[in-house]
């Protein structure tokens, strides 16, 4: 049986999904200051015939990756944003700027929902992108994930700690003033691009797909109707991407 191992490689963590060409076989997570135990965990899995990475975490992390790629004879693909791929149109300045992650989740996204509709992963930073009802990529914004705006408040004020705090509307502690500020920045972002998206295709009800390790923390506070999870995002994305190679192949 011919098997797919697809690879996230963000700045936090490397996910990773090994595909049987009908589902999921075996799926994992791992911290990237961790990658050296992947060589152990995959000594364990069936061999892949193909191996599909988006890596955004620059050229240490894709120069540890090749050294652990040597137990198997596959040639790893290494994907970047190009003008239309499985679909999709994309409408960067230079395609190949945008991030191989937000590319690999919108092809996920318009094979999903077919429709217009607003993309998030919340991780180390969120971004917040937009489909057309024609598979089109206009554009998207980046910003701070919660971990890092939280650090990056602290850092830079000299009273601020970096101490552990719950969302309330109406805050009366500083460690709660803090979560809740960060929350609603990142809500307030989401629901602004909601709103220009909305504008754009003429109509109030695009859907909304969330993915990404922060995404939970914000669900509960997100206004838009019906917000989607979905899990590994990213990786359904390289599937995606994956079966259009080898049927033009």
């Amino acid at each position: 049986m011919p098997y797919l191992l697809a690879i996230d490689s963000g700045n936090t963590t490397i996910k990773w999904g090994l595909h049987n060409g009908s589902d999921w076989h075996e799926r994992g997570i791992i911290a990237q200051n961790q990658r050296a135990l992947l060589n152990q965990i995959w000594r364990e899995l069936p061999e892949p015939s193909s191996i599909i990475v988006s890596n955004v975490a620059g050229p240490f992390a894709e120069a540890a990756l090749l050294n652990l790629f040597v137990i198997w004879k596959a040639i790893p693909c290494w994907i970047s944003a190009t003008a239309y791929q499985c679909g999709v149109r994309n409408y960067y300045s230079n395609p190949a700027q945008l991030g191989s992650d937000r590319w690999a989740a919108l092809i996920a996204t318009w094979r999903m929902r077919r429709q217009g509709c607003l993309v998030i992963n919340v991780g180390t930073a969120m971004t917040v992108d937009t489909l057309s009802d024609r598979g089109e990529f206009l554009g998207g914004i980046i910003l701070p994930g919660f971990d890092l705006m939280k650090q990056a408040l602290v850092n830079k004020t000299a009273l601020l700690t970096l101490t552990e705090g719950h969302f309330q509307d109406f805050p009366k502690m500083t460690s709660d003033a803090i979560h809740s500020g960060v929350i609603h920045a990142l809500i307030g972002a989401i629901d602004h691009m909601y709103t220009l998206l909305s504008a754009n295709l003429g109509r109030n009800t695009p859907d909304c797909i969330i993915s990404g390790g922060g995404a939970t923390l914000l669900l509960p506070h997100i206004k838009v109707p019906l917000p989607i999870f979905v899990d590994n995002l990213v990786l359904e994305g390289l599937k995606v991407i994956a079966q259009e190679k080898s049927e033009i192949a």
